[in-house]
């Protein structure tokens, strides 16, 4: 199996400058200097984790490039465009970007067509992009959520216009709805977007069951919100019931997913309890449905995950997924984690399961 691997040390260079987590650095009001909560740590530990374990030689290096006005511009507007080429902020007001921001978010975009290609192109089996900026909240027409680019939205439209791809489905594994890139094919027919994520953690009133796409794409929305305090064992239910049927009703060409690990049980932007192994469980379920149903081309596009010490874990144990590992690395962190309370499925997380079940009806087949 030949697993291929997007990384570029410019990923690290992007600024979110001097911040308190989320709010800029203002000794006035009590807000010590510190640094933002998407900063570069995470990501380039998770690098320098798959470089000293030694998975790196299990995976084939794929060159980034950067996405073009063309390929943004199928899923952007000209005025976001231009508003991130002149200005330090994708335009939510809480998405700062220092200079040669653009240039950084052009190539994670670019970074994620170039894993989609590869794969269905066959010139690899499967594919991780490493990419930072992350881009699934992103709008049309303004940057949302710490994203300046949609990423994986980019990389569908460009897959779709350039190699004859049909039906994309998009699984979107990070603790936040993933409202950008249902924002974009809520209309679309052939585009699936799977949200699974923490009710109404961010954006606070957005992936909601009841948001199921627009017109033509009726039924190609679903939603999977979860309450905070689920762990692996409902994070493996809500997989096994909802998210792999939809992709079986669905029958996609090709599967992208969004792989942020701030539902990880140290995140500090939401109230999960998924470890490295039930990220790793995620993936192999994933891996399999898109082995049945669409010859094994699925590409993981990493999104959030604010941790940087356990974070690398957690992303590590993907990639050997999809890399085929059968001894992986162990989790130093395992038992702390794996065994906490909580982490079977509970009744009230059976709930919101079952509820999600109710609309599989409707994937436009």
């Amino acid at each position: 199996m030949a697993t291929g691997y997007v990384y570029h040390e410019l990923y690290g260079w992007h600024d979110t400058g001097t911040h308190a987590g989320l709010l800029p650095a203002d000794p006035r009001r009590g807000l010590q200097p510190h640094r933002h909560f998407e900063n570069a740590e995470a990501k380039r530990r998770v690098h320098e984790l798959v470089v000293v374990s030694g998975l790196i030689d299990r995976l084939t290096r794929l060159r980034p490039r950067p996405a073009s006005d063309e390929e943004i511009l199928r899923v952007h507007t000209a005025a976001h465009l231009a508003r991130l080429a002149s200005g330090s902020d994708a335009g939510d007001g809480g998405s700062p970007f220092g200079p040669g921001g653009l240039d950084i978010a052009r190539l994670a975009a670019g970074g994620v067509i170039a894993a989609a290609e590869s794969v269905v192109d066959g010139e690899v089996d499967n594919a991780y992009a490493l990419v930072r900026p992350p881009g699934h909240h992103a709008l049309p027409d303004t940057g949302m959520g710490f994203c300046l680019l949609a990423n994986i939205a980019i990389a569908v439209a460009a897959v779709r216009a350039t190699r004859g791809v049909r039906r994309v489905a998009v699984v979107d594994i990070d603790v936040h709805h993933g409202n950008g890139t249902q924002a974009v094919f809520a209309a679309d027919p052939d585009v699936l977007t799977v949200s699974v994520h923490q009710e109404r953690v961010f954006p606070p009133d957005s992936g909601h069951r009841t948001e199921r796409g627009e017109g033509a794409g009726f039924g190609s929305a679903v939603n999977v919100p979860l309450p905070p305090g689920t762990g692996n064992g409902g994070y493996a239910a809500a997989m096994a019931r909802v998210v792999v049927p939809a992709l079986e009703r669905f029958a996609p060409d090709l599967v992208i997913v969004a792989a942020g690990y701030d539902a990880g049980a140290t995140d500090p932007l939401a109230r999960m309890m998924v470890t490295a192994s039930g990220f790793r469980a995620i993936a192999s379920s994933l891996i399999e449905a898109a082995g049945r149903l669409c010859a094994g081309r699925i590409v993981f596009a990493h999104e959030g995950g604010y941790d940087p010490v356990y974070v690398p874990f957690c992303a590590h144990a993907v990639i050997e997924a999809l890399a085929g590992v059968t001894e992986p690395l162990p989790d130093p962190f395992s038992p702390n984690f794996d065994f906490m309370a909580g982490q079977d499925l509970q009744p009230h997380q059976e709930e919101a399961i079952a509820a999600a079940e109710a609309l599989l009806a409707d994937i436009p087949g």
